[in-house]
């Protein structure tokens, strides 16, 4: 799968142009990134973010989300591509994490996945958000994968992949960089290629 990639030297690469990947979203708190994780599902971080002093000054806690009408929500995000649908997986999300964890937000792969709203991707938004063992494929991750010549059906058989080919301590710190690779040169359209650390290893550079 990964045959001639050299990750380590990669890893490299990437951490001394970028010092570490990072999660644009802001957040204080496993449940406000979870929030923002779910809203950020097909918007953008800027958008998200815009929203967040607001959206949690009015939903403190997952209490806040359940005891609060359907409308309420869906006002406080309406400014998001797919508020009402989101506002439902938030209130969704938040009955589930009262009912079965307590209020709190479980950091484990296999329980963040049941929580309504939440796949592959954002459950490992989540780990790698608070440094634990995580591999995250959103979008930029996976087109700088297959412009690596890397082809993998969709970013969840890419994660599983990838986890089984590295080092668990390479996780996290690797999957952000590539993201903010992906985001800042490897763009979808007009790659930077010239200034991109890695493009002696892309299939895909045109510098």
């Amino acid at each position: 799968m990964s045959k001639g990639i050299n990750w380590e030297k990669i890893y490299g690469l990437l951490k001394e142009r970028f010092k570490e990947g990072r999660l644009e979203l802001k957040y204080q708190t496993p449940f406000e990134l979870l929030v923002m994780a779910i809203l950020a599902s097909q918007e953008s971080d800027k958008k998200v973010n815009s929203l967040k002093e607001e959206l949690f000054n009015r939903f403190k806690t997952p209490k806040d989300f359940v005891e609060a009408s359907l409308e309420e929500v869906q006002r406080s995000i309406r400014s998001i591509n797919f508020y009402r649908r989101k506002a439902k997986l938030l209130k969704e999300c938040c009955k589930v994490l009262l009912e079965k964890y307590g209020g709190e937000v479980p950091l484990d792969l296999e329980e963040l996945i049941k929580l309504p709203g939440v796949g592959r991707k954002t459950a490992n938004m989540l780990l790698a958000g608070f440094k634990r063992p995580a591999f995250v494929v959103d979008r930029h991750v996976f087109r700088v994968l297959g412009r690596l010549g890397l082809k993998f059906k969709e970013p969840d058989e890419a994660e599983i992949e990838l986890k089984k080919a590295l080092p668990k301590e390479l996780w996290s710190p690797l999957s952000l960089l590539l993201m903010t690779l992906g985001k800042e040169v490897c763009r979808a359209k007009s790659p930077n290629c010239k200034e991109c650390p890695i493009c002696n290893y892309c299939k895909s550079c045109g510098y």
